[in-house]
């Protein structure tokens, strides 16, 4: 009896791909699939579009015989399937890549460069690896129709998505809002998720973190936290730059806090600090020591060894709730309802693995800050200032500089970039001759620039 299917006693799945491969190419199959079904119920595919700048990977494959899956089971029900290939021409990578190609940056286009030569640029390099994605395409038996694309670069393509853009706007589905998004001054964009998981986007870095202490308004703590004299919130922040913007501290509601009695140990002064229970022995360690009376306490004099610490007494985070503050540092109030800021308010993202347990809360520079801050009742204002042309904007500019309101006589900050990497030799120069001559009577022998970050550092620890 003869079988209708030829018959592999070994088994060379290369060849047999070759040989369904060529079957396909020299049949048509994947135009009749199409063709065959017309005047039949359409299922509408567009290939979500690779960018052909770069190679493709074994990611790629993977993806795509996922999607196959869906195409050819709805041509097999019935449908009519027209697969439509596409192509993302647009993207920062493409942009940067071709900079460095001609080694220009974003400032030289229309100097150095016009704005078609660099759109010619970036179109004729999106499109450098099409063959080998074609090629790719048909040996995976990827069905997909690669002679008609939709290309994201053409008019036709950017013309219908304003168009679309404009059907939703008359339908009153779009409304103004604000996001915290990632952002690069260097490029002068916002980045997407993608680009943030590029190879070698994150470092392991040495940065200057701070603990802040926070100042309560007395006439807002609760009955168990009266008669406690001046009580200081501890928060700490690994991005001290973003401590002019805070309009808030973040609790989590179940947390255990403790009110904590002990010396600052800079003054000697006594001072009342709330922190995270399960944070006290890392925030309380080198020259502190755990006492377990008051008069342990009482006794200590200035000069001694160890500055002794006092729990007092245990709460939870949701009892903290509502309490206000003293504006850490007032460079400038929130525009709408700055009565609403400088308060605590309760955010289940905390956690106690790090700091205080308290965490500092910017909502112009945070996802998490911005939506507790959105979720608190009362709603708390981000800090938002008018430019000059009416419009609220954050305390750092886009190329990521401090505005005009961040102005300090003795640390400087006003128009300072708050990240020193993007500082060329002779800003940093200017900037050292600035500091010695500014800042001579906290530091004598100032050799070297401080960054925003340790100026910020500094000025709190003087204060």
């Amino acid at each position: 009896m003869s079988t209708k299917f030829p018959e592999y006693k070994g088994l060379n799945l290369s060849k047999v791909a070759d040989e369904i491969g060529n079957y396909w190419e020299a049949n048509n199959i994947f135009d009749k699939s199409v063709t065959s079904r017309e005047g039949k119920p359409p299922f509408v595919f567009f290939e979500g579009p690779p960018s052909a700048n770069g190679l493709p990977g074994v990611h790629h494959v993977l993806a795509r015989a996922i999607k196959d899956i869906f195409p050819r089971y709805k041509t097999m029900k019935g449908f009519q399937v027209k697969r439509k290939a596409g192509w993302d021409t647009h993207g920062l990578p493409v942009e940067l890549g071709v900079e460095k190609e001609l080694g220009i940056t974003k400032e030289d286009i229309g100097k150095k460069i016009t704005v078609e030569e660099y759109n010619e640029a970036c179109k004729k390099a999106v499109m450098r690896y099409t063959d080998i994605w074609n090629d790719l395409t048909q040996k995976m038996g990827y069905w997909v129709d690669m002679d008609d694309p939709y290309i994201t670069y053409k008019s036709k393509y950017m013309e219908s998505v304003w168009w679309l853009l404009k059907q939703i706007y008359e339908k009153d589905l779009i409304y103004k809002g604000y996001t915290i998004q990632p952002y690069s001054p260097k490029a002068g964009t916002g980045l997407s998720s993608h680009e943030l998981n590029q190879p070698g986007t994150y470092q392991d870095v040495t940065d200057t973190t701070v603990v802040a202490q926070f100042k309560a308004n007395a006439e807002s703590l609760p009955d168990f936290l009266q008669n406690e004299g001046d009580i200081l919130f501890l928060a700490w922040t690994t991005t001290p730059w973003t401590l002019p913007s805070n309009t808030a501290l973040t609790v989590g509601p179940k947390i255990d806090y403790v009110l904590v009695e002990t010396y600052n140990q800079y003054t000697f002064k006594p001072m009342n600090v709330v922190l995270a229970k399960n944070l006290v022995n890392k925030q309380f360690d080198g020259k502190f020591k755990r006492v377990e009376t008051k008069p342990e306490l009482i006794d200590y004099k200035e000069g001694d060894k160890k500055i002794p610490y006092y729990v007092v007494k245990e709460f939870v985070g949701k009892d903290l709730v509502g309490i206000t503050y003293e504006q850490l540092l007032p460079y400038a109030l929130p525009n709408d309802n700055p009565e609403n800021a400088f308060r605590i308010i309760s955010g289940d993202f905390v956690t106690i693995e790090d700091g205080t347990g308290i965490v500092h809360t910017a909502p112009t520079f945070g996802a998490d800050d911005a939506l507790v801050a959105k979720q608190a009742s009362p709603e708390i204002p981000p800090l938002l200032v008018k430019d000059d042309n009416g419009n609220l904007v954050p305390l750092v500019d886009l190329q990521g500089r401090f505005r005009k309101e961040v102005k300090d006589d003795m640390y400087g900050f006003a128009g300072e970039y708050v990240k020193s990497e993007y500082l060329n030799d002779d800003e940093y120069e200017i900037e050292l001759t600035i500091q010695k001559d500014n800042l001579k009577s906290v530091i004598s022998n100032l050799d070297k620039y401080l960054s925003v970050d340790e100026r910020l550092a500094l000025k709190l620890k003087t204060k």
